[in-house]
C-alpha cells in the first residue's frame, strides 16, 4: 500500500512537457486554455487601411502612419540617388537642382547641353521665364483677392484699446491690381 511518489510530485502539465521533449515538440503547449483572443489582420507590402481614426501602410516592411504632411514631405526631402541616373546626389548643388527639376546637377547640365545642341534652348527658356511670370500673376491674384476681402475699419491697440482707421480704397486697389497684371503680362517673352 506504499504511494508511488512520482504520482504526487508531477502534475499532469509536467509530464506533457516531458513527453513534448521527448518528441522534440518543444513549442507545443501543455494547458488548454479557454479565451478572448483579438482578430489578428495581417498586411502585407504597400497596403493602406484604417485603424482606431488613422491611416496606416507598410512601406519597406515597416508599418507607418499616413499623415497630411507626406506629400509635402516627399517634395521636400531629397532622395540618396538620383530618379534619372540613379548616381548619389550629395553635394549642396544636388538639392536645389532636385526641387526644381527633380534631377541632380549633372542630369540638368547634360538636358540643357542637348537642348542648346538641337536648338531648342530659347524656346525652353521663354518657356520656363513665362511660367515664372504665369505664377507670379496667380500669386498676386490671390493676395489682391484677400486684401479686397479684409476689413480694415478697425483695430486693437497694444493697450486693448478699439481704434477705428479710416482707409482703404478698395476701387484703387481694383483698378491698380489690373494694371499690375496687365505689366507682369508685357513682361512675358
Amino acid at each position: 500500500m506504499k504511494d508511488n511518489v512520482l504520482n504526487k510530485e508531477f502534475s499532469k502539465s509536467d509530464v506533457q512537457r516531458l513527453r513534448n521533449i521527448v518528441t522534440k515538440k518543444y513549442g507545443d503547449s501543455t494547458k488548454s486554455q479557454v479565451g478572448y483572443s483579438k482578430e489578428k489582420k495581417f498586411y502585407s507590402e504597400g497596403d493602406v487601411w484604417e485603424e482606431d481614426g488613422k491611416k496606416w501602410t507598410i512601406k519597406n516592411g515597416i508599418k507607418q502612419n499616413i499623415t497630411k504632411l507626406d506629400l509635402a514631405k516627399k517634395l521636400y526631402l531629397m532622395p540618396l540617388l538620383c530618379p534619372s541616373c540613379s548616381k548619389p546626389m550629395k553635394t549642396h548643388t544636388d538639392k536645389p537642382f532636385f526641387q526644381i527639376h527633380n534631377k541632380c546637377l549633372n542630369c540638368v547640365v547634360t538636358f540643357e547641353t542637348k537642348l542648346r545642341k538641337e536648338g531648342k534652348w530659347d524656346e525652353y527658356e521663354k518657356t520656363i521665364h513665362n511660367q515664372e511670370i504665369d505664377h507670379l500673376i496667380a500669386e498676386f491674384k490671390v493676395w489682391a483677392e484677400d486684401e479686397l476681402k479684409e476689413s480694415n475699419s478697425s483695430y486693437i491697440s497694444e493697450q486693448g484699446e478699439m481704434q477705428h482707421w479710416a482707409g482703404g480704397n478698395k476701387e484703387l486697389l481694383k483698378s491698380k491690381t489690373q494694371e499690375t497684371i496687365d505689366y507682369l503680362e508685357t513682361l512675358k517673352k
